[in-house]
């Protein structure tokens, strides 16, 4: 059975990404806005007090002799172009109908005049899957109610995003890898082009993103070349790459491009001659199962950016932090988008009751980030996260423990941790949030990805509304977080009428806004710091 994890999203939900949503003219046609583009002219459609472009090429097509290939910038067309319906997602295993070609942005403005704060989003979906068309993303709400223009997009994804050999090397920019970290470069560029035919400000770009976007987001904050492109960034939930839980080393990566390139008879540049779904297949393959008995020891739970010294100079715990402000999100219980009964990541077992049956998930799940896990690794785990559980008045069943060492492990941890280091060595302000709006029994917590949900106000969606609720705490709760990043966006401070004043994360006090539940918003102490102490010394996640 195809393994299904991933950071964001779901199977359905993109499968409904192809429907549009445009606002009808008394003719029954779309009412029609035209901008001209840096590479011709694009029709978008009215949406209300909206203006929608969807299906924007912000870069040739990837195919043929470009996979592979560094992005290049769109082939000039004639004409007015279609920009009414979505462009196919990205090449993906689960989604029929996503292709190679799409590299597209989509577009929400109050109006095309004027000079806005410009949005900027990147979906998640663990560096394989997703795409900026999923309805979840819809950027109608935060782009009216914030007064912002709001952009979306599709990256590469999988062996066609997120690899490297030298054998792959673009001769024109040198570049031989991190394909899907160039396509979000091309896409600011781009932006920071086109955004005044759009009613946006290019010198007020804020970029914005969750999980494996939250992480591209830190990342593309420390490269030189978009200096004086970046104002602010919004990361939320990031997955912060480190080996060998979600990047290859380059030798790994290495490796395994040979081996597809053996299966199929190639050569590593012979690759651009497969066909699509067979090189995701192959690479499905490679990656699938316990990783503890794979072809290569890194990437074991997912493969993002590799460390190859040009798009990812290194990884964000040994890197400095953005010279910028931040705004740094994280759920209440990340690892529940893991454990809870709707997993992606589908498990026949019941959940744990025992002890014994809690070692054995905390021993896989530490498998996913080290290579050997012994016993005293896994009994230091359980009885520290029972001792924070027991301090600090938490439920310390073994459900318990569990998510909160997943989401902890893979998330919380470094989140915090650079929060920390970020106040200590820059000027720029970071304010940090814990989203902790619950979702609706029988679903428990907040998990990994419910942010999207309240930033874009799509919770009451069909495919969200069991789960994640649209009554009207629901919709103040959104309220307030489409107020607190659209005002960071505008002023670069975070502020809402439903929520006190929110003061900056400081190295004498860790003040975190509290975001959801009956109170909407409230200030305090970062919770839960006592788990985070166990990752300080376990030599598990790299210590920041």
């Amino acid at each position: 059975m195809q393994r299904r994890t991933f950071l964001g999203g779901t199977a359905a939900a993109l499968s409904a990404a192809a429907l549009p949503d445009v606002a009808m003219a008394r003719s029954g046609e779309p009412e029609k806005v035209v901008v001209c583009t840096s590479a011709g002219r694009v029709a978008g459609a009215r949406a209300g007090r909206l203006a929608v472009f969807r299906g924007v090429p912000f870069a040739q097509p990837p195919v043929g002799a470009l996979r592979f290939a560094s992005p290049r910038p769109p082939v000039h067309w004639d004409g007015v172009r279609d920009a009414t319906k979505f462009a196919p997602p990205s090449f993906q295993a689960v989604l029929p109908g996503s292709s190679e070609d799409g590299l597209y942005a989509n577009i929400w403005t109050p109006d095309t005049r004027g000079s806005r704060p410009v949005l900027v989003y990147i979906h998640g979906g663990g560096w394989k899957l997703g795409a900026g068309s999923l309805p979840t993303y819809d950027g109608a709400k935060l782009s009216e109610r914030g007064d912002v223009v709001v952009v979306n997009f599709n990256y590469r994804l999988g062996p066609f995003g997120w690899g490297e050999h030298d054998d792959l090397t673009d001769d024109r920019t040198g570049s031989r890898g991190n394909w899907g970290l160039q396509d979000q470069v091309a896409l600011l560029k781009w932006v920071k082009e086109n955004a005044p035919v759009f009613g946006g400000d290019p010198s007020n770009i804020t970029l914005v993103g969750t999980s494996a976007g939250g992480a591209s987001t830190w990342q593309l904050s420390l490269l030189p070349e978009l200096n004086g492109i970046l104002r602010r960034i919004v990361p939320i939930s990031a997955c912060h790459v480190w080996n060998p839980a979600n990047t290859l080393t380059p030798a790994d990566s290495r490796v395994v491009y040979e081996a597809m390139a053996r299966q199929f008879g190639t050569t590593v540049r012979g690759l651009r001659d497969v066909a699509a779904a067979k090189l995701q297949q192959a690479w499905d393959t490679i990656f699938g199962g316990d990783p503890t008995t794979r072809l290569v020891a890194s990437g074991r739970e997912y493969r993002g950016p590799i460390r190859d010294g040009r798009w990812l100079p290194g990884y964000d715990y040994e890197s400095q932090t953005p010279a910028i402000p931040v705004l740094s999100i994280h759920t209440s219980t990340e690892g529940s988008f893991y454990t809870d009964s709707d997993s992606p990541q589908p498990d026949p077992r019941p959940v744990p009751t025992t002890d014994a049956e809690l070692k054995v998930r905390v021993r896989e799940f530490l498998a996913k980030g080290a290579a050997q896990v012994t016993d005293a690794q896994v009994n230091d785990c359980v009885a520290a996260y029972r001792a924070a559980a027991a301090a600090d008045g938490l439920p310390g069943t073994p459900l318990s423990i569990w998510t909160e060492v997943w989401g902890d492990g893979l998330f919380r941890y470094q989140i915090v941790r650079l929060a920390e280091r970020h106040v200590r060595r820059r000027h720029a302000p970071l304010y940090l949030m814990e989203f902790a709006h619950p979702v609706r029994p029988p679903f428990a917590g907040t998990p990994h990805e419910a942010t999207s949900k309240f930033l874009f106000g799509t919770h009451g969606l069909p495919e969200n509304r069991a789960k994640f609720g649209d009554g009207p705490l629901e919709r103040t709760v959104s309220d307030t977080f489409v107020d607190f990043v659209a005002s960071f966006a505008h002023t670069g401070v975070p502020r809402a009428a439903a929520a006190p004043a929110w003061p900056a994360f400081t190295t004498d006090r860790h003040n975190t806004m509290i975001l959801g539940g009956d109170a909407v918003a409230r200030v305090a102490e970062t919770p839960k710091l006592r788990q985070l102490r166990y990752w300080d010394d376990a030599g598990w996640v790299p210590r920041t």
